[in-house]
């Protein structure tokens, strides 16, 4: 079955763009051109996925997006002329997924659409096809909630940090390779800077602080990838 995007922007002639980069991938777009109009659409139409504009007048992206986590947890993807730091960390706090900068690449864009699309696909099967949950006397999973807590506190990730935690936990015992992780995770192939899972897997040890507690969890095979290893 087709899925269903909203882009909400102001921009027409951006519309038409999205539009023709989202042809052949069995998408319809529905577009709205201010913020009130497209909560009010993401509420009639149930969209798959949302893509958010943050300079918009009267309401910008990032109120339309913390109103939009307010009744629903549909993938926001938002473009930016801009990729401030503070930018970032603001748009991640609100609830945005990803973020691509304008002028945005046609392959790129079609990458990460497929990224946030397969997390709604994965989402929807979680129930009969993946591991759930994950908890020890240490460290609590739940992909449900996707929430991660380290003896009995939340930790803070960042979304592809607990992209590829989730990933792992689903195929716990399994090596997964960078390609794979990359690919799977946030649809982009390995590059040296954002784009290397091993940077993020970096940071997930140290905010599980993995190994300090006498087990590690994230398992590195040197030339083949990572698998994670429930604590016995």
């Amino acid at each position: 079955m087709g899925k269903k995007i909203l882009l909400i922007d102001d921009d027409q002639d951006l519309g038409k763009l999205v539009d023709t980069i989202l042809q052949n991938m069995d998408i319809t777009l529905y577009q709205a051109f201010t913020g009130p109009e497209g909560l009010k659409k993401c509420y009639e139409i149930h969209p798959d996925m949302v893509i958010l504009d943050i300079m918009m007048p009267g309401m910008s992206g990032f109120e339309v997006c913390s109103r939009l986590r307010e009744m629903s947890s549909v993938p926001v993807l938002m473009l930016t002329a801009r990729v401030s730091d503070s930018d970032l960390l603001h748009g991640f706090s609100v609830g945005v997924d990803d973020f691509i900068k304008k002028p945005f690449n046609k392959n790129e864009f079609q990458a990460r659409v497929r990224a946030l699309l397969r997390r709604v696909n994965m989402r929807a099967t979680e129930s009969t096809n993946y591991v759930q949950s994950y908890e020890d006397p240490i460290l609590e999973i739940d992909l449900n909630a996707q929430s991660v807590k380290l003896k009995g506190e939340i930790i803070e990730l960042s979304p592809r940090e607990y992209g590829l935690l989730a990933y792992l936990v689903r195929q716990q015992g399994k090596i997964i390779s960078q390609r794979e992780l990359a690919r799977e995770v946030w649809g982009e192939p390995i590059s040296g800077g954002s784009s290397n899972p091993s940077l993020y897997i970096f940071y997930l040890r140290k905010k599980i602080e993995d190994g300090q507690h006498g087990h590690q969890y994230i398992h590195t095979f040197w030339g083949r990838g990572y698998w994670f290893e429930p604590r016995q």
